[in-house]
């Protein structure tokens, strides 16, 4: 099977090194005079390909850098802008529609409502897929833009070229941090790479539950309160909350008490914890008004301008946005040297490139031959729990004709499962046997049935909804006799 980019866990922090090296290259090759950020010209690199780019919510810099990526490498594009255009106005599925498409291009761009779309399509095509946004899942391509604009920005303050510059950077995230999918690509990014995460969301627009579980379970980063640490730090750092990965081995809680956070903590660390006075980058986003359930509004959506960054700890802060913008980002900071968001849509162009050209294998030492293991067990049932996100891709019905729910078991003492298309978590309550179509509430019991017998539903009503019954308890008798 070929590599697809679904998520940003896709790569590994040495591929996505590898992927910027290459962007530098075309960067070398390829810049415009004056604007170093810009690529110009064509190469023959992809002259032999064709990219098709589906779309079935709008998008102007993402689908254009793709498009023009792809050109400026000598390939070819099809696409398919609009959704109403499209054959999935009339009902066609996701795995239909890349099946067709794989006939007609060698790789493939979606963006979709529906969170997981892009693992949907990754596994019905024999061509890779990449995910250009999937709801308010993930959009990890955007990502790897603002990781480079980072590496880029960095490095140029300290003369170094190369991710070990994002380390230890002092990152706040700011505005609608639960619907926006920017920010969690980014945030996962951030952890894995070493940054420090400040996150400053409108009220309301906090980290959802799935993000901040998945940023603990799978890269060990904790939030620390700044209320509970003051006593440990006299850190004056710009949000109520820091979001740190601790670098020494630890076995913590999901979610555990901050002194232990801060015990685990490396000397260095605590250092420099103690020592943050001011923030060297500055994400912002608009408010995802487009996925706002009905009835729901944020008042007081947080704005930056001149004013707000003559503030002493934005000194030297990099102001970043993923774009388009609203209100949340002023025309009067345009011109600051420290607004460097125009450049980072540019980047979009080289970073794609250098995506595209490691994907199709037109550089082949870019990227290994597999995509990273994932370390959790999986489980899937026709039958049993459904996910719990009504966005996730399963619970459409489109989708459902063919779709078999799988999930990660990333908690085997609590039984808890990660949807493996949108990453929503939920614990199990029941475990059954699809043989006998019993079930019990004593969910350590899953360890001791056959993973093709192994039933799990939400809860008891679930399990009885779908015909099962509990199992009956033996009498102490019962089981003397045995």
């Amino acid at each position: 099977m070929p590599r697809s980019f679904v998520s940003i866990d896709e790569l590994t922090n040495d591929e996505i090194e590898a992927v910027f090296q290459l962007a530098d290259r075309f960067l070398d090759e390829m810049a415009t005079s004056g604007k170093p950020f810009r690529i110009q010209g064509r190469c023959e690199l992809a002259q032999e390909h064709i990219l098709a780019t589906i779309f079935h919510e709008p998008s102007t810099r993402t689908r254009l850098s793709f498009e023009t990526a792809m050109l400026r490498m000598g390939g070819n594009i099809i696409s398919c802008a609009d959704a109403r255009s499209s054959s999935s106005s009339k009902g066609e599925t996701i795995a239909d529609a890349v099946r067709v498409l794989e006939n007609y291009a060698d790789v493939i761009v979606i963006r979709h409502p529906f969170e997981g779309a892009a693992r949907v399509a990754s596994e019905y095509t024999d061509v890779p897929v990449i995910n250009a946004g999937d709801g308010s899942h993930e959009h990890p391509t955007q990502t790897l833009c603002d990781l480079y604009t980072l590496r880029v920005a960095r490095g140029d303050q300290q003369g170094k070229r190369g991710a070990e510059v994002l380390k230890d950077l002092n990152v706040v995230l700011r505005g609608d941090l639960q619907h926006g999918r920017t920010v969690h690509s980014l945030a996962y990014a951030l952890a894995r790479f070493g940054a420090r995460i400040l996150p400053d969301p409108a009220p309301g627009c906090g980290f959802p539950d799935h993000v901040r579980r998945r940023l603990a379970r799978d890269y060990n980063c904790y939030p620390l309160n700044k209320k509970e640490i003051d006593e440990l730090s006299d850190a004056a750092f710009p949000a109520d909350v820091l979001y740190l990965t601790p670098e020494e081995p630890h076995q913590l809680a999901l979610m555990p008490d901050v002194v232990d956070v801060w015990l685990r903590l490396s000397k260095k660390q605590q250092k420099a914890v103690r020592g943050i006075k001011s923030v060297d980058a500055f994400y912002a986003t608009r408010l995802q008004l487009e996925r706002l359930e009905p009835g729901e509004d944020v008042a007081d959506y947080p704005a930056i301008d001149s004013e707000f960054l003559k503030q002493r700890r934005y000194r030297n802060s990099r102001v970043l946005h993923p774009l388009p913008r609203v209100d949340e980002l002023s025309y009067d900071i345009d011109r600051d040297k420290r607004s460097i968001y125009f450049e980072q849509a540019a980047y979009g162009v080289p970073v794609r490139m250098a995506l595209v050209a490691a994907l199709l294998e037109l550089e082949p030492s870019v990227l290994q031959n597999a995509s990273p293991a994932s370390s959790y067990a999986q489980y899937s049932h026709a039958n049993g729990v459904r996910c719990s996100n009504k966005r996730c891709v399963t619970r459409q019905e489109s989708e459902q004709r063919y779709l078999v729910s799988k999930y990660w078991i990333v908690d085997e003492r609590d039984l808890t499962l990660r949807c493996a298309y949108c990453d929503y978590e939920q614990e199990v309550l029941v475990v059954s046997r699809a043989s006998t179509h019993k079930y019990t509430t004593d969910v350590a019991h899953w360890r001791d049935i056959d993973s093709k017998d192994l039933v799990l539903f939400a809860d008891e009503h679930d399990a009885v909804e779908a015909g099962y019954q509990a199992k009956k308890r033996q009498t102490r008798s019962a089981r003397s006799a045995k």
